[in-house]
């Protein structure tokens, strides 16, 4: 699986842990922070859309190491 599957989806689930556990908690300032990482969630998604495309091309899929 291509880096960039696996950095693009930390950085999406980021964006969802910190505005979740917000949401849960009653934080409104972590959920907030979640809110703004928006930007991260939405590059997480293309990056690993990208590293997709990257498997894709070079014959790889999820399973390879």
């Amino acid at each position: 699986m291509a880096d960039d599957r696996t950095e693009g989806s930390m950085k999406k689930m980021k964006g969802d842990v910190k505005e979740g556990t917000g949401k849960l908690t009653g934080d409104s300032k972590l959920q907030s922070e979640g809110k703004a990482d928006k930007a991260d969630k939405a590059e997480g998604k293309i990056q690993n859309a990208v590293g997709g495309i990257k498997d894709a091309v070079t014959g790889k899929d999820k399973t390879d190491s």
